[in-house]
């Protein structure tokens, strides 16, 4: 067996443990009335079908970095950290909703606390491939990512302190996303972006326009929410799910696109 197929194995055993240690473990906590989805249940069904994209994401993401430059085998691993630790936390808050029927918000913004900053970091370590990459740009980012979460969660938490402020609250949030486009867009990340090769070019503009469009869900999301009747709260969760799968297997997806098209090119020149 050579290095590469051991690799291979080794990844995969990894990934068959876990996902059978946590699912366990999410099953013997439940509290459901008989531990089952209903098939009625479209905001369950939505993070049932999350919770798999996570991880066939995940799994791709771990064996496909194998076959990408040393300089690209870091944005693949962070890849894998996004869809993995989603995948991680969608088990809970799907096992959440069929228990209670509530919105698991608290884990859900546990889950964006993480990932969020990764991908936008995602943005950096592509540039730093190419060598192009500063560290004010990466702290910017972060920055505003860090910003536009602390504000939706306040938004959205029933926390006295901050009562009758999330719309302000929600705008905040809202001004930092579209920060980071135009950092993406017009800013520093756009210029130095020019000097990469045509397919890495191709999906950074690919990843800003998910930024740009899939992160768009997000607000639509909670400005439906607001219904405080349980269909928004449905719609709420079913809108959140969807935006995730997008944003966090689509995003990753970009990031292989681009790993192995300038890995591909670097060959060709060799």
């Amino acid at each position: 067996m050579n290095k590469s197929t051991l690799t291979r194995t080794s990844c995969l055993t990894l990934v068959g443990a876990l996902s059978l240690l946590t699912l366990s473990s999410v099953a013997a906590s439940g509290h459901s009335t008989n531990g089952m989805l209903k098939e009625t249940d479209m905001v369950g069904v939505s993070f049932w079908i999350a919770t798999a994209m996570m991880l066939a994401s995940t799994v791709f993401f771990i064996l496909e970095r194998n076959n990408v430059a040393t300089k690209w085998k870091t944005s693949m691993t962070v890849a894998a950290l996004v869809t993995g630790i989603a995948w991680y936390h969608y088990t809970y808050m799907r096992e959440h909703w069929i228990a209670t029927g509530e919105s698991p918000l608290v884990m859900r913004y546990i889950d964006w606390l993480i990932t969020v900053p990764l991908q936008v970091s995602e943005f950096y370590l592509i540039l730093a491939a190419i060598g192009a990459a500063s560290a004010v740009l990466f702290w910017k980012l972060f920055g505003a990512s860090i910003v536009m979460l602390v504000a939706g969660f306040l938004s959205e938490a029933d926390i006295d302190a901050v009562d009758g402020m999330e719309w302000p609250l929600f705008i905040v949030g809202c001004l930092a996303w579209a920060y980071i486009i135009y950092e993406l867009w017009i800013g520093e990340a756009k210029e130095k972006v020019g000097e990469a090769s045509e397919g890495t070019q191709f999906a950074f503009k690919a990843m800003a326009v998910i930024l740009t469009i899939g992160w768009a869900i997000y607000p639509l999301g909670w400005i439906m929410g607001q219904d405080a009747g349980d269909s928004g709260i449905d719609r709420l969760n079913i809108l959140y799910n969807i935006a995730d799968v997008v944003n966090k297997t689509a995003f990753g997806m970009m990031v292989w696109y681009a790993a192995t098209m300038d890995t591909k090119a670097s060959s060709s020149e060799e």
